[in-house]
């Protein structure tokens, strides 16, 4: 499977962008024109994320706050806050759990709360996930079935920071299947350890494996994701949540090349490594930006980034 992941992923990869238009947001207001250079004055929002082919993820705001994003196969992200820290995510849709380009014919939901320390550092993530099937039936003389549960599983998340740079360090999951019936326990882990470059994520480790009467078991999977030629410009992502960041990467159990959501500048370069292969070789990635005068990038590895005022 793992290896497969990295066949189809290097193969799936991005779109890339061919032609765009005008667009509107959600009121009607007019967005920049993405053929032009124009940009944005004052302060912004990250609003679409499109290719020539698909919206990969819309964002809408309440006020200030990200409060709603709406992804492929009618997902919809609901984020709820406690002031102004993100309390609670709810995610009902369909996700590409292996990367291979096309959503999982499984539906997925899943709420995850959010715990804060003191400092006001996001401590742990617990979430409660279903995953349903149904018959597909036989069309056009058979419906679909119901929706059915098949699987439910807990996860507990709890992340760690350095001592001298408060700087995210480890996020550690312990995941365990929730059988009715049945007394639950945690029987899976992984853990995920941050390396940086000034402000920038430039590695990401994850190892996965068993857990044994509550001991974590020897790594099963080990992967490494190398973030390479930032720019000095400014990333996208800068403009949401760090906590609803997390989440994402969270969202599905392959995402950590998406990591570099989490630095402030944009990498020209990623690469993917298994580090259980006798000789790991890493799969390269690579793109060329674009820029608004406000210096926002706005298109990198075929993907467009619409703002809109706030």
């Amino acid at each position: 499977m793992k290896r497969l992941f990295y066949f189809i992923l290097l193969l799936a990869g991005f779109s890339t962008i061919h032609s765009c238009k005008d667009l509107l947001d959600e009121d009607g207001n007019p967005l920049v024109d993405l053929n032009n250079n124009n940009g944005l004055n004052g302060p912004r929002a990250l609003y679409r994320e499109i290719t020539d082919a698909d919206t990969i993820a819309e964002y809408h705001y309440n006020g200030l706050l990200l409060s709603k994003v709406f992804t492929r196969g009618a997902s919809v992200t609901d984020v709820q806050y406690s002031g102004d820290k993100v309390s609670t995510i709810t995610f009902n849709g369909f996700q590409d759990s292996d990367n291979d380009g096309a959503l999982d014919v499984d539906s997925t939901s899943y709420v995850q709360i959010f715990t804060y320390g003191n400092n006001g550092r996001l401590e742990s993530i617990s979430e409660n996930r279903s995953v349903y099937n149904r018959d597909p039936g036989v069309p056009p003389t058979t419906p679909p079935g119901p929706w059915t549960i098949l699987k439910k599983t807990k996860t507990l998340y709890n992340l760690a920071y350095s001592t001298t740079t408060d700087k995210l360090e480890t996020i550690t999951g312990r995941v365990g299947e929730d059988i009715t019936g049945v007394p639950f326990e945690y029987t899976e882990y992984s853990e995920a350890a941050y390396e940086y470059l000034g402000d920038n994520v430039s590695k990401v480790v994850r190892d996965y494996g068993p857990i044994e009467g509550g001991v974590f078991g020897t790594s099963t999977e080990k992967y490494s994701y190398e973030f390479l030629n930032y720019d000095t410009q400014i990333s996208p992502y800068t403009l949401l949540p760090t906590s609803y960041k997390i989440s994402v990467l969270l969202s599905t159990r392959v995402n950590d090349y998406r990591s570099l959501i989490l630095s402030p500048n944009n990498p020209k370069r990623y690469t993917i490594t298994d580090l259980m292969q006798p000789n790991p070789t890493p799969i390269v990635f690579s793109t060329d930006y674009n820029y608004d005068p406000q210096t926002y990038m706005t298109k990198g590895f075929g993907v467009n980034y619409i703002y809109k005022p706030l």
